[in-house]
C-alpha cells in the first residue's frame, strides 16, 4: 500500500549538531528493455523537474525523526517520482549551500533501482520524470553534489559488472 499523499511540514526534520538540515535523495534507475523484452546492460536514471521551474534533478527530500534514511529516500522516490523500488547502499554525504534558501544542508544519496512506475503519485503534477541515459543526466542535473553522487554509483556498477 502506497500513501498517495507528499508529507509537509518540517516538525519532524532532522538537523545534524551544527544545525545543517539533513536531506536525504535517490538514484532511481533501471536497464533498459530490448525490443524483444529482454533487459540489455543500458543503464537509465530517472530525473525530475523542480517543483517551481524546468531544472532537472534527483528526487530528494527531508529526513525525519521518524524514519530511516533509507526509508526517506524511499519515501521521496514515490512522492516526487511516482516510483517504487529497493533502495541499495548508501553512495555518500555531501555538504552543500542551498542557492534558494541560502542554509546550509547534509546531503545523503543512495540507488533504488526501480521495480514499480506509478500512474498517479503525489506531486504528478507539479513535476515531469523523465528516463534518460547517464550521459544526458550528468548534462541537466542542476546539483553538483548529486552529479558527484552519479558518478559514484556508475562506478560502483562498472566495478561489479566487471
Amino acid at each position: 500500500m502506497v500513501c498517495l499523499v507528499s508529507r509537509t511540514g518540517r516538525d519532524l526534520q532532522r538537523y545534524d549538531n551544527l544545525g545543517r538540515r539533513q536531506v536525504v535523495g535517490c538514484i532511481p534507475y533501471r536497464f533498459k528493455c530490448s525490443n524483444d523484452g529482454t533487459i540489455t546492460d543500458e543503464l537509465e536514471v530517472l530525473l525530475i523537474s523542480s517543483q517551481k521551474g524546468q531544472k532537472m534533478m534527483f528526487p530528494k527530500g527531508g529526513w525525519e525523526l521518524d524514519e530511516s534514511r533509507e526509508e526517506a529516500a524511499s519515501r521521496e522516490s514515490v512522492e516526487e517520482a511516482g516510483v517504487i523500488g529497493n533502495v541499495e547502499y548508501e553512495l555518500g554525504k555531501w555538504y552543500f549551500i542551498s542557492k534558494s534558501h541560502g542554509t546550509f544542508y547534509e546531503g545523503h544519496m543512495f540507488p533504488l533501482l526501480v521495480k514499480e512506475e506509478l500512474d498517479f503519485w503525489p506531486e504528478q503534477h507539479v513535476r515531469r520524470r523523465t528516463w534518460m541515459n547517464v550521459t544526458e543526466a550528468r548534462d541537466v542535473c542542476q546539483h553538483w553534489w548529486m552529479k558527484e553522487a552519479l558518478a559514484i554509483f556508475v562506478e560502483r556498477l562498472s566495478s561489479l559488472q566487471q
